[in-house]
C-alpha cells in the first residue's frame, strides 16, 4: 500500500504539470490569429485536465488520508504491544524512581507479589542508580534469579528512564560454580622431622608415621580432594575451593589435632601448612604453596600461611618454635659470608634502630673477625638513637681498634665494593640507616626474629634461624668456623655474650642447647661475666621510671597491661625492663608496657611461652619473636590500650 501511494502522488504532480504547461502553450497560440484554432483546442484539453485532477483528489484523496491515519493507529497499537511483549522484563521509572509503567514480563517473572504502579525502583532492588546507566549496568539479585540492570532516557523526556532487566542467572551459577570447583594446592610439613624421630625407638617411628598419614587421611575425609606423600615429612594435598573454604574458616582444626599426637614423653608433633589460594593455575597454586611453607617454618612452624595475590593470612603459631640441634646450616652459611668477605675491599655492618646489646652486640663480634681477616670493617650505628651506649663506650675504651661510625660517615665509605651485613632484623622498615640499605649493591641479613611478610628481598645471603635465642647466638657459631686465623678480643665475646643474656634474660627464656654450646664458646675466648653483668647496669632514674610502670599495672584476661604516664630519656629501656619484670606476677602469661615516644604510642611485649606475643603485635602492624615482641601505633596511649585489649581478645578468641 506504501507503493501505491506514492504512486498516485506521481500522476497528481504529472497531470498537474501538464494542465498548467497545456494553459499556458494555449495563452501563446490564442494571441496569434494563424493558431487561434490550435489554442482553443489545447486550452480545452487544459480545462479538461484539471477537471479530471480535481476528480481525482476528491474521490481518491481522502481515501488516502484515511489510510495514512489507519496505519498510524495500527502502528501505535503495535508499538504499545510490543513493549508489553517485550523479550526482556522492562519497567518505566519517573524522576522520583517511582514506576508508572511495566511490561507483561516483568509482572510476570521478576516481580509478580502485587501490582508494582506507584512503588519506588530502590525499595524492590538495591540497585546503583547510577551505575545503570553505564554500558555495563548493574547486576542485581531478586528472589533466587540474577539480572543486568540498565537505563535510558526516554526520547522526550529525561525525567523517565526505562529500565531493561537481562536474566543472568545461568551465568552467574556457571561463574560460581567454577569458583568452587577452583583447585588449590596445600603442602603440609612436619615440623622438624629429623631432630624428632631420632631418638625415638623404631616401634614408636612406625606408630608416629601411621599417625601422621591418618592425620592426613581424616584431612581430606569428606571431600573429593587428593593426597601424596612426597617424603617422610611432607604431603602433598589438591583441594576444591568448595572444600577449602569450610577449613580455613575453622583456622585449619588439623593443627590441634596434630599438636595431640605424642613423640617421647615431654614432645608433641607440630606441623606447617602452605596453601596457595586464589591462583590462576596448579603451577602458580604450587609457588604460592611453596612460598606461604616457607613463610611458616621461618616463623617457627606449628601455623598454617595462606597465600594469595594480595599477600598472606596466617593461623595458629600458639607453640614455640623447636630449637634444632644439627649446626651444618651454620657450617655452610660460614663458608659462604667469608667468600663474600674476602671478595669485598670493605665491611659495613648495621643493626636495627635504637639498637641494643643484642643488634650492636653481633654486630661488634662480626667487625672484630672481619678485622682480623685483613679487611676494612665498621659497625654503622646512630652514637645518640642507641641503646647500648655503655657497650660501646666499653669496647672503644678497651681496644685500639676503631670499631663504630655513624650512618652518614658509613654512606661516604660505601662504594660498589662493599659489603652491607645487617644483623638482628630483616624488617627493612626499622634499620639504623634506610639511605645505606637502599645504596648498597651487596647485602647479607643475619637475624633470628621470626619472618615477617615485608622481608629483606634483595639480599645475596639471608641467614635466618627463628629457632635461635639471639642474633648474637647466630654470629658466635658463624665465628667458630672462620678460618683458624680469625680470632676476637675478650671484650668482643662479652660483646656477644650480653647480647645472647638481653635475648634470654639471662638465660631463662628461648634457650636452647645451642645457646649454652654458644655461651660456652664465648667464655672459652675469655668472655668474664662480671664485665657482662656491669654492661646492664641502669641509671637510678631508670629503676624509679622502672617502678612507676610497674605499679600501674593492671591485669586484663590473663596479661598484665602497664602504661606509663610521662616519657623520659630512657623510656625505652625502662618500658623494656618493666614488661619483664610484670611476667613475675602471679597469673600472667603476658605483659605488655605501652609509653609514648615521638608522637607515637610504642607497645613493649613479653610472655612466658604460653601467649604468642609475635602473633598478638602482628595484628596491631609490629612483629618480633614468641615470648618478645614490639609495635608503634600511630595514637594515643587510650587509644593503644583499646586496639591492644582487642588484639588480645582476638588472639584467645582464636587460639
Amino acid at each position: 500500500m506504501k507503493g501505491t501511494t506514492g504512486l498516485q502522488l506521481l500522476i497528481r504532480i504529472t497531470t498537474a504539470g501538464v494542465a498548467a504547461a497545456s494553459i499556458g502553450a494555449s495563452c501563446i497560440l490564442l494571441s496569434s490569429p494563424s493558431t487561434e484554432n490550435e489554442g482553443g483546442l489545447l486550452l480545452a484539453a487544459s480545462v479538461v485536465c484539471s477537471v479530471l485532477l480535481i476528480l481525482e483528489y476528491i474521490f481518491f484523496g481522502s481515501s488516502t488520508q484515511r489510510y495514512i491515519a489507519k496505519s498510524a493507529s495500527q502502528l501505535n497499537q503495535t508499538e504499545k504491544e510490543s513493549l508489553l511483549n517485550f523479550p526482556e522484563p522492562a519497567v518505566i521509572i519517573d524522576s522520583n524512581r517511582n514506576i508508572v509503567w511495566y511490561n507483561r514480563l516483568f509482572g510476570r517473572t521478576v516481580y509478580s507479589e502485587e501490582e508494582a504502579y506507584g512503588l519506588n525502583i530502590e525499595d524492590i532492588f538495591k540497585i546503583d542508580m547510577e551505575k545503570i546507566y553505564s554500558k555495563d549496568g548493574d547486576t542485581v539479585c531478586h528472589g533466587d534469579k540474577f539480572y543486568t540492570v540498565r537505563a535510558i532516557h526516554t526520547e522526550h523526556s529525561e525525567d523517565m528512564s526505562m529500565l531493561c532487566f537481562t536474566d543472568k542467572t545461568e551465568l552467574v551459577e556457571l561463574d560460581y560454580e567454577m569458583r568452587r570447583s577452583r583447585q588449590s594446592i596445600i603442602i603440609i610439613s612436619i615440623d622438624n622431622y629429623e631432630e624428632m624421630i631420632s631418638n625415638i625407638r623404631e616401634s614408636e617411628k612406625a606408630h608416629i608415621l601411621v599417625g601422621i598419614e591418618r592425620l592426613i587421611e581424616n584431612f581430606i575425609d569428606g571431600t573429593t580432594g587428593i593426597s601424596r606423600k612426597a617424603g617422610n615429612d611432607r604431603f602433598y594435598v589438591i583441594l576444591e575451593e568448595r572444600y577449602l573454604q569450610p577449613i580455613i574458616e575453622k583456622r585449619f582444626e588439623i593443627l590441634e589435632k596434630a599438636r595431640k599426637i605424642a613423640i617421647g614423653e615431654r614432645r608433641n608433633l607440630t606441623i606447617s601448612i602452605g596453601v596457595g589460594h586464589e591462583a590462576a593455575n596448579l603451577a602458580e597454586s604450587e609457588k604460592y604453596a611453596k612460598q606461604a611453607l616457607d613463610m611458616c617454618l621461618g616463623r617457627g612452624g606449628d601455623q598454617a600461611a595462606v597465600r594469595t595475590e594480595n599477600g598472606y593470612e596466617f593461623y595458629g603459631g600458639i607453640s614455640k618454635g623447636m630449637s634444632k640441634n644439627t649446626r651444618v646450616r651454620s657450617r655452610m652459611i660460614a663458608n659462604a659470608l667469608t667468600e663474600m668477605i674476602n671478595a669485598s675491599e670493605r665491611v659495613l655492618i648495621m643493626g636495627h634502630s635504637y639498637g641494643d646489646l643484642d643488634s650492636v652486640g653481633s654486630a661488634t663480634g662480626l667487625c672484630d673477625a672481619i678485622k682480623s681477616m685483613g679487611k676494612e670493617a665498621y659497625v654503622a650505628v646512630d652514637p645518640e638513637k642507641n641503646l647500648a651506649k655503655q657497650l660501646i663506650k666499653y669496647i672503644e675504651d678497651n681496644s685500639i681498634k676503631s670499631y663504630y661510625i655513624s650512618p652518614r660517615d658509613a654512606l661516604a665509605k660505601l662504594d660498589e665494593e662493599t659489603l652491607l651485613i645487617i644483623t638482628d632484623t630483616h624488617n627493612p622498615e626499622i634499620l639504623d640507616s634506610k639511605e645505606l640499605f637502599s645504596k648498597a649493591d651487596h647485602i647479607a641479613v643475619i637475624d633470628h626474629h621470626r619472618l615477617m611478610v615485608k622481608a629483606i628481598e634483595n639480599s645475596e645471603l639471608f641467614y635466618h634461624e627463628p629457632s635461635a635465642s639471639s642474633a648474637s647466638e647466630m654470629v658466635a657459631e658463624l665465628l667458630e668456623y672462620f678460618p683458624d686465623n680469625v680470632k676476637i678480643s675478650s671484650q668482643t665475646a662479652e660483646a656477644l655474650l650480653s647480647g645472647i643474656m638481653l635475648d634470654t634474660k639471662n638465660f631463662v627464656m628461648n634457650t636452647g642447647v645451642r645457646t649454652f654450646e654458644a655461651a660456652a664458646y664465648l667464655r672459652k675466648l675469655g668472655a668474664d661475666m662480671i664485665a657482662v653483668k656491669k654492661l646492664f647496669a641502669n641509671s637510678l632514674d631508670t629503676y624509679r621510671n622502672k617502678a612507676d610502670i610497674i605499679t600501674s599495672s593492671e591485669i586484663y584476661r590473663k596479661c598484665a597491661i602497664a602504661c606509663a604516664d610521662r616519657s623520659c630519656d630512657n623510656i625505652r629501656v625502662a618500658a623494656s625492663k618493666a614488661a619483664d619484670e610484670m611476667l613475675e606476677i602471679t597469673g600472667v602469661n603476658a605483659s605488655f608496657v605501652l609509653y609514648e615516644l615521638n608522637g607515637k604510642t610504642n607497645i613493649s611485649a613479653r610472655s612466658l611461652g604460653s601467649y604468642n606475643v609475635q602473633v598478638i603485635m602482628e595484628q596491631l602492624g609490629g612483629g618480633g619473636h614468641h615470648e618478645m615482641a614490639a609495635c608503634q601505633l600511630e595514637s594515643d596511649i587510650a587509644g593503644a590500650k583499646k586496639q591492644l585489649t582487642a588484639a588480645i581478645d582476638d588472639y584467645i578468641r582464636n587460639n
